[in-house]
């Protein structure tokens, strides 16, 4: 229960301290470098390297794929019935296609599992960045007027993104030295990553103006929160999969929005706007939907 009431808390007051006016407005960019900089390094750190290993974590590492091939179909049937322009189409693409795994995933994992699972929600949340990294970065050029696709920015922004160096040197420095002695450091850095990171969600969200997009935010919550954890449960019931690993991928597949496709929605004119709204509801809407999703998942214990 206290989990439950760490998630609510903390986007609350971040939500007053916005409408407040207390901090700066983007005083949320401070709070993300830590997460990004610091925490979330920590925490592969602190969970991968213990990590046992098997044919099992295929379905975490694939699950994001499955979820923006279906998402890239989805908003492509839907632009044919529409009149919509480039960059919206683009916009949905993106909201649709890249779900929020750390920032909302792992604290949602900590209060519906525990927080020895998120080794395995890890997994999916850095595919998630290689896929905003490559092919979402390849969509929002493609869907700008103002941009050229280039192989050397993608390349770069993977090689500078701190969770994913974390994740590789979790991975390697344990088969060279003992960072046992270090693991009490990681556990208090990893910690700051659940009230930090909902703080930060409250202190972005934004919802005025969503009568005017209801039918574009219906399409993308509808695909978001329910069509793609059923894509990845389509295929856990088809090779009738059991366990925890499998139970933690189809939650990180009902997760909202990730919060980066807003900053490159903006960076790329993508209809920022709509995207930031997709973004808010999504978080909101989610803290119900997954409550259902994990009543459904405990079919495949």
């Amino acid at each position: 229960m206290i989990n439950f009431i760490l998630i609510g808390l903390c986007i609350a007051i971040g939500a007053l301290f916005r409408q407040s006016g207390t901090l700066p407005k983007d005083a949320h960019k401070g709070i993300n470098a830590w997460i990004i900089y610091v925490a979330l390094p920590a925490v592969s750190f602190k969970y991968l390297p213990y990590i046992q290993w098997s044919t099992e974590l295929v379905l975490p590492v694939i699950s994001p794929i499955i979820i923006w091939a279906g998402a890239w179909l989805w908003i492509e049937l839907y632009s044919r019935r529409q009149t919509l322009d480039n960059a919206t189409i683009g916009g949905l693409k993106l909201t649709t296609g890249l779900s929020n795994t750390s920032f909302v995933g792992f604290p949602l994992i900590m209060a519906y599992f525990s927080e020895k699972e998120l080794g395995i929600a890890i997994i999916c949340d850095q595919m998630t960045f290689f896929l905003f990294s490559t092919v979402g970065l390849m969509t929002a050029v493609n869907s700008s007027d103002n941009h050229t696709f280039s192989w050397g920015i993608i390349t770069r922004k993977l090689l500078r993104f701190p969770p994913f160096l974390g994740c590789i040197a979790a991975l390697i420095l344990p088969l060279w030295i003992d960072i046992s002695l270090a693991a009490p450091l990681f556990d208090k850095l990893a910690a700051t990553v659940a009230p930090l990171a909902l703080f930060s969600i409250g202190l972005q969200l934004k919802l005025k103006g969503w009568q005017l997009q209801i039918k574009h935010i219906s399409v993308a919550l509808c695909y978001k929160l329910l069509i793609a954890p059923l894509l990845v449960f389509g295929i856990v019931l088809a090779f009738g999969l059991h366990g925890r690993i499998v139970q933690i991928s189809v939650f990180e597949a009902a997760m909202p929005t990730l919060l980066s496709a807003s900053i490159m929605a903006a960076d790329y004119e993508l209809n920022p706007d709509l995207v930031n709204l997709i973004i808010g509801i999504s978080i909101l809407a989610s803290l119900l939907t997954t409550g259902g999703w994990w009543f459904v998942l405990q079919m495949i214990q």
